[in-house]
């Protein structure tokens, strides 16, 4: 089972931010006030650390002792290279709140424990919890989420949890990436997407495209699916 879309528009990106960032605290107290702990994935992109960045001046009642953090994919370079996700999150946000490190998750480097992609992916399959409770994702102009590009193999996987994509259209072509199975995994969805380039991808997407065409479209949580949109990203919603 997966739930059906909301959608709510803001102003501008930075009040996109400002709402995902309120509703990530939300998210996180509310799993950790019913289950002690929460299990969450993050997204890279400009909106989605920008989110991190407001959720480390107002992290309302977070326990972060009791979170654990996952990605939801990964570029396949290097450790410390600007590019990666983690990286990011961690300047962001991670490395500035008392995180327990045995609950932060990364995925593999090139030059880490796992310099094959596909082991990388294996591995790290091997960590993920039965379920996440809030998966964050951002899209791309043409409706992929996590490293899920239109029309290729890691979109159609139907049973691994994670792939390692060897030919990503955008650079770099190596990453290693949550499926669209693992993505329903999470009892929350929340897609946080910024720009009128990505008006039609949104509308596609929410008028129930194929996975396959838009890779959003099967990006669907089991109890909730939350898009937050600003007005250029929701122009050509009816």
């Amino acid at each position: 089972m997966t739930s059906p879309a909301e959608v709510r528009a803001f102003a501008d990106a930075g009040a996109v931010a400002d709402a995902a960032a309120r509703h990530f605290v939300e998210a996180v107290t509310a799993a950790q006030a019913a289950r002690g702990s929460a299990a969450v994935v993050l997204t890279g992109g400009g909106t989605g650390i920008g989110l991190l960045e407001r959720v480390r001046l107002a992290p309302g009642g977070i326990d972060w002792s009791a979170l654990d953090v996952y990605w939801g994919d990964e570029r396949f370079v290097p450790a410390g290279h600007p590019e990666r996700n983690e990286g990011q999150a961690r300047a962001a946000l991670l490395d500035h709140v008392p995180l327990d490190p045995a609950r932060v998750h990364p995925m593999s480097s090139s030059d880490g424990d796992y310099p094959d992609p596909a082991a990388a992916a294996a591995a790290y399959a091997a960590l993920l919890p039965v379920a996440f409770d809030l998966h964050l994702l951002g899209m791309g102009g043409e409706g992929h989420v996590n490293s899920l590009f239109p029309h290729t193999d890691a979109v159609r996987e139907e049973h691994a949890a994670v792939v390692a994509v060897t030919d990503s259209p955008k650079p770099p072509p190596v990453r290693v990436t949550l499926t669209l199975p693992a993505v329903r995994r999470a009892r929350e969805v929340c897609l946080v997407v910024t720009g009128a380039a990505k008006a039609e991808a949104v509308a596609a997407a929410l008028a129930g495209a194929r996975p396959e065409e838009i890779p959003a479209a099967g990006a669907r949580g089991a109890e909730r699916t939350l898009w937050l949109l600003d007005a250029g990203a929701a122009a050509k919603l009816s």
